[in-house]
């Protein structure tokens, strides 16, 4: 069989579109992933069919920080050991899922002549999709408006979904957790990372909450906070099943980060979107997910930093009502799952 190299990572939003794909076509071609010694390796190295290969990468700061200065050189040094390990696979594509730590991998690969396709999620193009797409064969894209405004090589596929989302099971998170199911169950999701100023506003108000929801909270690696003891409120760190606990819930709500948005779309979950703002974290991505998706009527916003418990538990009660109208409007919008679009453009190249 031939060998591809999938590459993308730095959070999960970069890594569970590439499984997704991988998922799909992994009887067909012997699957090397590139990717830092960070949360994709960690995930990756479940899969035994997957083979990973670590490849450093330089993040790029959003401020003018004295580090921003060593970033060519080091680059420079992380393209010729992506360059070497490539030149010893011999791929025959690369696929990459975008984020810094694609760069080092797909820059080689580009010099080798190696035909690059990479995915962008969000409605803007970011950084490193905008320096790998200069030279890549096609830039997928989860939006229509997106491939329109970049034009040249890009193409609106949609976005890549795994198929297990589509296979939850509520009944094994409710008696893993032991939760009745007699008041709605809202499941907090800030991200693979959680959100901290998402994670403090529940804390906060998980007394009023807890009266009229069961919420399950995702915290994020490490944030589990000990102290809160309520009856009716379940706090993980990280979900290994995630499509399970979407099942299980009656509204998401969560990060704006567009892997997360497109799957909760594919499985009609009414959802409320808490977007990171921009900053020197985040180029205002997330912003304008969520008001692309507000706008279409798929979903709610609260922005973080008007977070208000009496507005956030008028939302929740306005999506509960509407619940039936919504999924409605879920199901017509039909056309965003990417799969079957980018395996036809992998397949071209190949």
């Amino acid at each position: 069989m031939k060998n591809i190299v999938f590459t993308g990572g730095g959070t999960a939003g970069h890594i569970m579109p590439n499984l997704a794909i991988i998922n799909d076509i992994k009887d067909e071609y012997n699957i090397f992933y590139f990717g830092s010694n960070g949360m994709e390796k960690k995930i990756i190295s479940q899969y035994k069919f997957i083979q990973f290969v670590e490849i450093p990468s330089v993040k790029f700061l959003r401020n003018l920080s004295p580090q921003n200065l060593l970033i060519p050189l080091k680059m420079l040094k992380n393209i010729k050991i992506a360059k070497q390990k490539l030149i010893q696979i011999s791929p025959v594509l690369i696929f990459s899922k975008g984020g810094y730590v694609s760069i080092p991998t797909c820059l080689a690969g580009q010099q080798l002549k190696i035909p690059t396709i990479t995915h962008e999620s969000d409605l803007t193009i970011g950084l490193a999709n905008k320096i790998i797409a200069k030279k890549s064969k096609k830039i997928c894209c989860s939006f229509k408006t997106t491939a329109d405004k970049f034009k040249k090589n890009a193409i609106f596929t949609g976005s890549p979904i795994r198929r297990e989302i589509f296979n939850g099971k509520k009944d094994i998170i409710l008696n893993r957790h032991h939760i009745e199911n007699q008041t709605p169950i809202i499941l907090i999701v800030g991200g693979s990372q959680g959100a901290k100023a998402i994670n403090e506003f529940i804390w906060n108000n998980i007394d009023n909450l807890t009266k009229t929801y069961h919420i399950i909270h995702i915290v994020g690696k490490n944030n589990i906070n000990d102290s809160i003891k309520q009856h009716n409120y379940t706090q993980i760190e990280f979900a290994q099943d995630i499509e399970n606990y979407f099942q299980a819930s009656d509204i998401v709500i969560s990060r704006a980060g567009s892997n997360t948005i497109f799957e909760l779309l594919a499985i009609e979950k009414p959802m409320i979107l808490i977007p990171l703002p921009k900053s020197k974290y985040s180029r205002g991505d997330q912003v304008l997910n969520a008001e692309y998706f507000k706008n279409e009527g798929l979903a709610e916003i609260l922005y973080q930093e008007k977070l208000e418990i009496n507005e956030f538990k008028n939302v929740i009660d306005k999506i509960l009502k509407n619940k039936p109208q919504i999924i409605s409007k879920m199901k017509k919008a039909n056309n965003y799952v990417g799969n079957k679009n980018i395996i036809e453009i992998i397949k071209n190249y190949t």
